[in-house]
């Protein structure tokens, strides 16, 4: 069933929801060669996605949850740094995943716990000023579907046999 169009709140909890799940199982499954293998130099391998992607989560919803706390001042740090900084290639791939749909499911049953008013709920973040709910969760989602693209054009690459 599809939410109404004019339901802003219902598109953005199916998008977390599909595609969430849509990544989790694009990883599911892969030998580790394959989730380890960067295709560039400086590029993030299959499982260092995985991992900024469960980064990613954990900070939204700990962002959401101190606005819905009525703590004035967000948390925020640097999920693009994390893989560099730790070494989730050596990370066993389902327990990453784990905590991933885990943490999805904490997030969406949290939103959908909200009442519409709560979406426009906002903390104040220590670079971006004030953050909405509302706009944690469209930034969430699109997340999302930009490393969900990512990840099938990254899978194809490494395994697509080469032409001759």
């Amino acid at each position: 069933m599809l939410p109404d169009e004019r339901d802003a709140s219902g598109w953005v909890l199916k998008a977390l929801r599909e595609a969430g799940y849509s990544l989790i199982g694009e990883l599911q499954g892969l030998d580790e060669e394959t989730l380890t293998r960067r295709t560039a130099e400086g590029e993030w391998c299959l499982k260092e996605t995985a991992a900024h992607l469960r980064d990613a989560e954990l900070l939204a919803l700990r962002q959401m949850t101190a606005i819905m706390e009525g703590r004035s001042v967000l948390p925020a740090w640097d999920v693009d740094l994390l893989p560099a900084e730790r070494d989730y290639r050596s990370a066993e791939v389902l327990t990453v995943l784990r905590e991933l749909r885990d943490l999805r499911s904490e997030t969406t049953h949290l939103l959908w716990s909200l009442f519409d008013s709560d979406w426009q709920s906002s903390g104040d973040h220590p670079y971006r000023g004030r953050v909405s709910i509302e706009t944690i969760a469209r930034e969430l989602a699109q997340h999302d579907l930009e490393h969900l693209w990512q990840v099938r054009r990254l899978k194809y690459a490494l395994l697509e046999p080469e032409s001759p």
